[in-house]
């Protein structure tokens, strides 16, 4: 399961890195802001029949709030193969620094908002039984600079 995680970090990665910003293009490749945001890659891991509660809470609630802490959703996706897609939600956020990146989510874990909305769609028990994050950037040689 570790290499069919890391396959789809992988893999993530490279859609990501093609598709991300496609409102920015020019010629054909997508131009970020170099050197000025970083991207977080996380995967989420549900407990066995969660998946649809974790999706819920994020499409009703969590990308609105992250926006409202100043991270910018870029890319929700889960994997086309068992047993991944039966319990994984990938996900980047880009965020202006690693310090932004930070005091974003100290904010967002201590807005009350966000306290209630945990409460409510953890009260039959745990959503996510494993978080990984992972902070990158582009390479020199990403279509995405």
């Amino acid at each position: 399961m570790l290499k069919n995680t890391w396959l789809v970090v992988g893999a993530s990665a490279i859609f990501v890195a093609g598709f991300s910003l496609g409102s920015v293009r020019q010629y054909g490749v997508a131009h970020a802001q170099a050197g000025k945001h970083v991207y977080e890659l996380r995967t989420y891991t549900a407990p066995e029949g969660k998946l649809g509660e974790l999706n819920s809470r994020f499409r009703n609630h969590t990308l609105r709030i992250f926006e409202k802490h100043g991270m910018k959703n870029v890319l929700y996706m889960t994997p086309q193969d068992a047993p991944d897609s039966q319990n994984t939600l990938i996900y980047v956020l880009e965020h202006q620094s690693r310090d932004a990146a930070k005091k974003s989510w100290d904010a967002f874990r201590a807005d009350p908002e966000w306290q209630k909305v945990n409460k409510e769609t953890t009260a039959n028990g745990p959503i996510t039984s494993k978080v990984v994050s992972v902070f990158a950037d582009p390479t020199d040689y990403s279509p995405m600079k």
